[in-house]
């Protein structure tokens, strides 16, 4: 145990569906603590290069640097043992992403006595538990759930709905592929998937007519 740390450490858990601010939140703590003087780092999974490799970004754009990793048990030989003594706060984005969430998590807090603020999905396309998210809550100090706003009526929505057929857990996207919903719209959402495909698919079709029509003209 880190005897540098006299005091034990803390979890808190930002969840919720896609673009309910989970990101947001994370860096609002984070930079709350640096602001308070305490060292921080900032981790995600390396599958996640959406918007930036080497920093954590939320959907409008604000950026925070961080460590990148396939496994969070990877940090602290990558970041040094030396520094990582001095760590009062590690941040966790996209935490469904790490398989060693829970143990890394319990190490952190009651060995090391960090401070480890996450955030993730608490539930993938299907309602299911995502990754191992769910399985840190009974070590946490703080649970939130947000919530988004349903993206077709407004309500607040607590689920995620893909827009696309494709089956796979993990699909990584933005915008592109998913959007939040309240249970009316995710209970009826393979008639929003099959009326936005439809969409879509006229929205070529006219394209492809006029482009037709110019190259004929």
């Amino acid at each position: 145990m880190d005897s540098s740390h006299s005091s034990s450490g803390e979890i808190h858990l930002f969840v919720g569906p896609m673009f309910a601010g989970k990101t947001t939140s994370l860096l609002r703590r984070i930079k709350s603590e640096v602001d308070n003087g305490r060292n921080v780092a900032m981790l995600k999974s390396s599958k996640d290069n959406r918007y930036a490799v080497d920093s954590v970004v939320t959907h409008d754009g604000i950026k925070f640097p961080c460590w990148a990793l396939p496994d969070l048990m990877l940090f602290k030989d990558k970041f040094g043992h030396e520094a990582y003594q001095k760590l009062d706060v590690i941040g966790i984005d996209e935490a469904q992403f790490f398989e060693d969430l829970y143990d890394f998590c319990c190490k952190a807090a009651d060995e090391d006595g960090k401070i480890v603020v996450v955030a993730g999905l608490d539930g993938d396309y299907l309602r299911r538990s995502f990754g191992s998210v769910l399985h840190i809550i009974p070590i946490a100090d703080t649970v939130t759930k947000l919530t988004a706003r349903c993206e077709l009526c407004g309500k607040r929505a607590f689920f995620t709905l893909r827009k696309t057929e494709e089956k796979q857990t993990e699909l990584i996207g933005g915008a592109d592929l998913y959007m939040p919903v309240c249970r009316q719209h995710y209970v009826n959402g393979q008639v929003v998937v099959e009326s936005t495909k439809s969409v879509l698919e006229s929205q070529k079709v006219k394209s492809d007519f006029l482009l037709e029509e110019a190259t004929v003209a």
